[in-house]
């Protein structure tokens, strides 16, 4: 890996100080300014080559553009939605974070808040505090045999289904990534949306917020569900449509809220958690001390890492960047076949080979060179993960993990992690237009 030069890092929120303990080891001069203006963020970061943030620092394009000298911006948490990726990407700068820092915290602060609305604890708590004894007032419901819809199967979704099973509850979920015989493997059933609403006792989401995800539980939605249903959200402000919610919690088709998250941090907005029904928080899903010195030495870790060409671990857009920096500890291969040949792109990641692209389809996410895998190129269609998995099923070939491209237009590759490999490719012949698998 070619060496990206890091002497200097803003850190512009609260980070764990063994972030910048770590970086200040390693040579970098670190200067931490919290709570500046977008102004003063502009006018400070054309001095810096790195940029350390949570998630209250919004780093958009402006401040992008003005930032002359930035290689690499790290979200010390999951998630970049506060970050304009693009924008980023467009200038050579790499965008990092820390995926699994703040998983168990997060989880468990789900788990908190479904436990609370199911007993009403906090309100009891209150109202303890003011000298009463109101026992008839705060009657729940026993959390044992109810069913819990969780959207969004990914880390932390998968560590709320396993804690909340514990409880004797169902768990029934949607991702249109993970395939369904991996989250079944941990106990999740998945199905379509339409299918989830109206089975649900309790909601919970745990995806990112894009496009497709904003308002994602709207009047329209609500109205599909058990009447009474609960939900949680510990994510992002904006996948429950605020607005909805409050309609919902006044008819009663919604029997309570748990918010971590809201749309406008801090919320000016009081109807929601003023509201008797609503148990909320201030953004404290990563606020725990294991969490922050998690993600807090993680991200100057994988920084390290980089500088000291060994890794780059973390990056979303390392596969897109079109700087020399940005590219560095990119390897890219020409993989010749009876049929012709493919170009390939990959690095090291975690000390773990990984594949970035395949013949111009960009994975979504690194794939790990190792196990059993199959490659399939096919067009986009939603059928065809559950089409495949069928087909190996067939042939007593598990799915383990998979891996599907940015891009979704024209023929793409897709990678699968299977249980062992087909002893015949010609079975997917109905399905894709080509298919080829190795053992690593």
């Amino acid at each position: 890996m070619a060496p990206i030069c890091i002497r200097t890092v803003l850190i512009s929120e609260s980070v764990d100080p063994r972030c910048k303990a770590i970086l200040e080891g390693h040579g970098i001069r670190v200067t931490e300014k919290q709570n500046m203006r977008k102004e003063e963020l502009i006018a400070e970061i054309k001095d810096y080559d790195g940029l350390v943030v949570r998630s209250a620092t919004k780093v958009t394009a402006d401040v992008i553009d003005a930032a002359d000298n930035l290689k690499i911006i790290g979200r010390a948490g999951t998630g970049v939605d506060n970050v304009d990726v693009d924008a980023a990407t467009q200038k050579g700068i790499i965008v990092m974070n820390t995926p699994s820092g703040n998983t168990i915290s997060a989880a468990e602060l789900t788990c908190a808040l479904l436990m609370s609305l199911s007993r009403n604890v906090p309100q009891a708590a209150m109202s303890m505090k003011q000298g009463n004894w109101d026992r008839k007032k705060f009657m729940g419901a026993e959390l044992y045999g109810k069913v819990l819809g969780i959207v969004g199967l990914g880390r932390i979704g998968k560590e709320v289904a396993t804690r909340m099973q514990a409880f004797g509850m169902r768990t029934i979920g949607y991702d249109p990534i993970t395939p369904p015989e991996v989250s079944a493997s941990w106990g999740v059933e998945q199905m379509s949306l339409e299918q989830l609403w109206p089975q649900c006792d309790y909601i919970t989401v745990h995806t990112p917020l894009m496009p497709s995800t904003v308002g994602l539980l709207n009047d329209e939605t609500f109205a599909k569900c058990k009447k009474g249903v609960k939900v949680v959200n510990c994510a992002r402000g904006g996948i429950i449509d605020e607005e909805a919610l409050v309609r919902a919690l006044e008819s009663g088709q919604c029997g309570g809220a748990g918010l971590d998250v809201f749309v406008e941090e801090p919320p000016k907005n009081r109807s929601l958690i003023d509201h008797p029904n609503v148990i909320s928080c201030p953004h404290l899903g990563a606020s725990t001390k294991e969490a922050q010195a998690r993600c807090g030495e993680n991200i100057a870790l994988q920084i390290v890492d980089m500088v000291n060409s060994k890794n780059l671990v973390g990056a979303v857009n390392q596969s897109h960047c079109v700087s020399e920096a940005a590219a560095a500890g990119v390897c890219k291969v020409e993989v010749k076949a009876d049929d012709g040949s493919y170009q390939a792109s990959g690095s090291v990641q975690g000390g773990v080979p990984v594949l970035l692209e395949l013949s111009d389809s960009v994975f979504r996410q690194p794939v790990s060179l190792t196990g059993n895998l199959l490659f399939l190129r096919a067009s986009a269609d939603p059928q065809l993960l559950s089409s495949v998995a069928g087909v190996l099923a067939s042939e007593g070939v598990q799915i383990e993990s998979f891996s599907a491209p940015v891009d979704h237009t024209g023929d793409v590759w897709y990678c699968v992690g299977v249980s062992s490999l087909l002893r015949d490719l010609s079975v997917l012949k109905p399905l894709v237009q080509d298919a080829a698998q190795l053992s690593i």
